[in-house]
């Protein structure tokens, strides 16, 4: 069996978690929102301890937090819950970037169909989008700046924290898609000014289905966030629905682990990023790391190896290593990955390009083993 190297795309889930969430599933049959019986009581309680774990691992209060399905129904919600405001106060201008997720390109798209006006920054060869270049988009009448804190692709932090210091001072809304970054970059997540986050469970090994979008007050006031579709004033109208009780509280157990490990897990990180580099360097096969290390996650490699197309590398190696050549939602499609492109990355480069990706639990001396099986085969194709 191959090692996983593909944490990205989703993480394997804790058993802490799984435990957390069989013991729920076993105990628990009522509905959150049932107020007239013990059992909806009971659930509401586990509902109400997991919002509380959320919100501690980002230093929010917990009336903030509202629980969706993950990140692309929260990116969702955050971006076309402005229709009616941005339609009422006339400021109908959207600032986004090219390398953001399909879940935030798309969703912009569809606003065009209703008279906004979208911006995209490009970034440079690191894989940064540039302050001065979003602030440079800005007009009378931008309602929204929506960035993604880590590129999934390639690990790149964008420089978030400043942005969302300049935006808040110009009372612009700021959404922060923080998927790859929820629960790994605790201690500058908690610094970053936004009015909106999304984040999925499933990329810090809790269970895939559900995630939160976050709503952070100013003035008392939430966001003009408008629920997006119908059906009942579960999560005070935002997301319909009932809850899902034993989901939510695997989200809430994976925010409590993470707020307690975070620290050595990065530590575990920086030793395999560190680790795997040095396989490359002492392979003797010529190869670029796709965006600058200055500013990448310690958990991502996007790797281009010269004279190795990605897909045979793949094809090739899976019994040693689980890795993908991108984001899990282009799966199907052989297309160039659009966030090198935009980085202005070489097409061969591009075609050689694989991500490789870890986590919590990871295992360095597996990794590290078949890691050197993927090396060995990849010196067999290169051309």
């Amino acid at each position: 069996m191959s090692v996983y190297l593909d944490y990205n795309a989703s993480a394997p889930i804790d058993e802490r978690v799984l435990n957390c969430m069989i013991s729920v599933y076993k105990t628990t049959i009522g509905n959150a929102d049932s107020r007239t019986h013990d059992y909806g009581d009971e659930a509401r309680k586990i509902v109400e301890k997991a919002r509380n774990q959320v919100a501690s691992i980002l230093g929010i209060f917990k009336d903030e937090v509202f629980f969706t399905s993950g990140a692309t129904e929260s990116n969702n919600i955050a971006i076309q819950g402005l229709r009616k405001y941005g339609e009422q106060s006339g400021k109908k201008h959207i600032i986004t970037t090219s390398i953001e997720h399909k879940a935030v390109l798309e969703t912009v798209k569809n606003m065009k169909e209703f008279g906004f006006d979208i911006d995209l920054v490009e970034p440079d060869e690191t894989g940064r989008i540039s302050v001065d270049d979003v602030i440079s988009k800005i007009r009378k009448d931008t309602l929204l700046v929506s960035v993604m804190h880590v590129n999934n692709e390639t690990g790149i932090i964008q420089p978030v924290k400043e942005l969302g210091m300049l935006l808040d001072e110009k009372n612009i809304l700021f959404h922060l898609d923080a998927t790859q970054s929820f629960g790994k970059l605790v201690d500058e997540l908690r610094e970053i000014k936004y009015n909106m986050l999304s984040m999925s469970a499933h990329k810090i090994c809790g269970p895939q289905g559900i995630g939160a979008l976050i709503l952070r007050k100013k003035n008392y006031k939430f966001p003009p966030v408008k629920n997006v579709y119908y059906g009942g004033q579960q999560e005070h109208g935002f997301r319909p629905g009932t809850i899902p009780v034993a989901l939510v509280a695997g989200l809430g157990e994976a925010c409590n682990i993470s707020q307690k490990e975070y620290q050595s897990n990065e530590r575990l990180y920086k030793e395999i990023k560190l680790a795997l580099i040095d396989i490359l360097n002492e392979s003797g096969l010529s190869y670029n790391l796709n965006g600058s290390q200055k500013y990448c996650v310690n958990s991502t490699l996007n790797i281009s190896i010269n004279g190795v197309s990605s897909e045979a590398l793949m094809l090739s190696s899976k019994q040693y290593c689980g890795v993908s050549n991108g984001s899990a939602c282009n799966s199907n499609s052989y297309n160039l990955s659009y966030v090198l492109s935009a980085m202005k990355i070489p097409e061969e480069q591009i075609h050689n390009a694989i991500r490789i990706s870890w986590g919590a639990g990871s295992n360095k001396d597996l990794i590290t083993k078949e890691f050197k099986e993927l090396v060995d085969v990849a010196k067999g194709l290169a051309m």
